[in-house]
């Protein structure tokens, strides 16, 4: 039982794999498109802080399950 404890609570912290790989990409996206139109550089931080911080939400989200799992179960 506890094994199987162990392996759910890795597979919930695994939601930081996605959260990293979307963060990379929504950074290197934004950088492509400050370097084509300068000018809109406000409007694009603005949106880009916004999907990294739903992004990183997601992988908290994942860690706290993980961390509940192994404590409550």
């Amino acid at each position: 039982m506890e094994a199987l404890i162990a392996i759910g609570a890795g597979i919930a912290v695994l939601a930081g794999i996605g959260a990293g790989v979307g963060i990379g990409i929504a950074t290197a996206k934004s950088a492509e498109a400050i370097a084509r139109q300068p000018e809109a550089e406000g409007k694009i931080s603005k949106n880009f802080i916004l999907g990294c911080a739903l992004a990183e939400a997601t992988a908290i989200y994942g860690f706290i399950i993980g961390v509940l799992i192994i404590f409550f179960l």
